[in-house]
């Protein structure tokens, strides 16, 4: 498998909670996410990943949304 490009990553994440050391290394960020029982921001439309809502729940809405 090859290296994550760690740099590119964070100039393409679209998460918007800027002071998350996590931004760009998606391994970290799907693991945190995922003991959190959340879906990362990455998932979601722009609109719903301001709110900060990672819910399963959220999630769900959202897919219905579209």
């Amino acid at each position: 498998m090859k290296e994550c490009n760690q740099e590119k990553l964070a100039l393409t994440c679209t998460c918007t909670y800027e002071v998350c050391h996590r931004k760009g290394k998606c391994c970290e960020c799907v693991a945190y996410h995922r003991r959190r029982n959340e879906v990362p921001g990455c998932f979601f439309p722009p609109s719903v990943e301001r709110t900060y809502d990672r819910s399963y729940r959220r999630f769900i809405q959202a897919c219905q949304e579209r």
